[in-house]
């Protein structure tokens, strides 16, 4: 389309596009977080652990078998590829309010096995373009603000519609399908990158399973490092998203517009940082700035909870506090992290294959966080496991993260000295 060969009109076209295709995969995914299940019980368990146990483990199997897939995925497969998970998974919601509990619960397993592939190949869209900052800035925004408003959304059809816990999921995702369609069908008019894009960001393709496993050999300890990172801050993250509306009513708040309010703040902020970085054209720079963001998330997710915990802080204003932390640390490792990484080593990769090994990890870690606090701490609230989880992520997840800057920094430099030695 001609009048995107306007640098303005390409960046708020394609961010706009991208913003608007990962918030209504939410809605296939979050509208089952929105209620409660109150009352109802399997093997002596809340049905809504079983529920969110399921989703989320089916998620994170899809990240083990989407390293593969969105990696080696071409250009010209990604919008199909994308609509037919998100198909399945719509098709899982009508299975679960199809099937009486407590056989429905394998359906919940079902919607999030082929989701969990939809952000890595919605990256490939963008990734690799001297834009690239702003574009991904509204695909992470979008998963900040639409987590809220999907919940948001679901408890209002539940209160005037009077649709039930079971159907409300597929009713939720149904509302999304057109505006899914058209989001998509925006992304794929999006050109590829440029000559220029490629000579500042370096070049983005496929990697086969050689390839994989060379890049990862290649930054292994540094990688191991953020991963660690990642999973502390990716399994309280979810488990924040997951159970919002029960560690807010255990604080003494009721208002499920507060989830579209907080998250969409939230969002806005990061949206607008995130973009800043498009300003910086130094692709190693970036990435240390992006390393003191994310230290800076994790420190106010810890001093906010103490904050809160000594009656300085009100739950609400906590609440969107550990938000605006977990966020800050969290949108950079979902694209621009790993952007910038290798366009500063200048390796021949694509964005999506790392950002979905990460993303492996990170919710396997998440099933685990379930299955520790539901299935053998079940006597401490939500709100309790969440301060006390707060803490410990703070402290790990800021030495981590160090850790594993001090790596990549020490790693550039020695390649940096090295080029000028050679003259190249």
């Amino acid at each position: 389309m001609r009048f995107l060969r306007n640098p303005t009109a390409f960046v708020l076209f394609g961010a706009t596009a991208a913003f608007c295709s990962y918030a209504c995969m939410y809605a296939f995914r979050r509208g089952i977080t929105a209620v409660t299940f109150e009352g109802m019980f399997f093997a002596g368990v809340s049905y809504k652990i079983w529920l969110v146990t399921a989703q989320v483990f089916g998620y994170a199997v899809s990240k083990g078998i989407g390293v593969k897939v969105v990696s080696e995925m071409s250009p010209g497969r990604r919008a199909i590829n994308i609509l037919f998970f998100v198909l399945v998974a719509l098709l899982a919601l009508l299975g679960f309010a199809l099937v009486p509990a407590p056989w429905n619960i394998i359906f919940l397993f079902l919607n999030g096995l082929p989701l969990g592939m939809v952000y890595g190949t919605m990256i490939g869209f963008l990734e690799g373009r001297r834009q690239t900052d702003a574009l991904v800035a509204g695909l992470t925004a979008s998963f900040i603000f639409a987590s809220g408003f999907v919940k948001t959304v679901a408890l209002t059809i539940k209160a005037d519609w009077g649709v039930t816990e079971f159907w409300l999921p597929f009713v939720t995702g149904m509302l999304f399908v057109l505006p899914m369609l058209v989001s998509i069908y925006a992304l794929t008019l999006l050109p590829p990158p440029t000559d220029e894009d490629r000579a500042l960001r370096t070049e983005r393709k496929p990697m086969d399973a050689a390839e994989r496993r060379a890049f990862v050999r290649n930054f292994r300890p540094g990688l191991i490092l953020l991963i660690a990172s990642y999973v502390l801050l990716s399994a309280f993250r979810d488990f924040r998203d997951n159970f919002g509306p029960e560690i807010l009513k255990d604080a003494g708040v009721d208002n499920p517009g507060i989830f579209a309010k907080t998250e969409t703040l939230v969002a806005v902020g990061i949206l607008i940082v995130m973009a800043l970085l498009q300003r910086v054209t130094d692709n190693f720079r970036a990435f240390a700035l992006l390393n003191c963001l994310m230290l800076a998330g994790g420190a106010m997710v810890g001093l906010s909870t103490y904050a809160y915990s000594t009656g300085v802080l009100s739950a609400g204003n906590w609440f969107l506090l550990t938000g605006l932390g977990l966020y800050m640390a969290y949108v950079p490792c979902n694209g621009l992290y790993f952007e910038r990484l290798i366009a500063s080593f200048r390796y021949v990769s694509t964005v999506g294959f790392i950002v979905t090994l990460a993303d492996w990890y990170g919710y396997l870690g998440s099933v685990c966080v379930l299955l520790y606090k539901n299935f053998g701490h079940a006597s401490i609230s939500y709100r309790e496991f969440f301060i006390y989880g707060a803490y410990i992520m703070a402290v790990l997840y800021v030495m981590l993260v160090i850790g594993s800057f001090i790596y990549f920094k020490g790693r550039f430099q020695k390649e940096e000295k090295l080029v000028s030695i050679s003259g190249v």
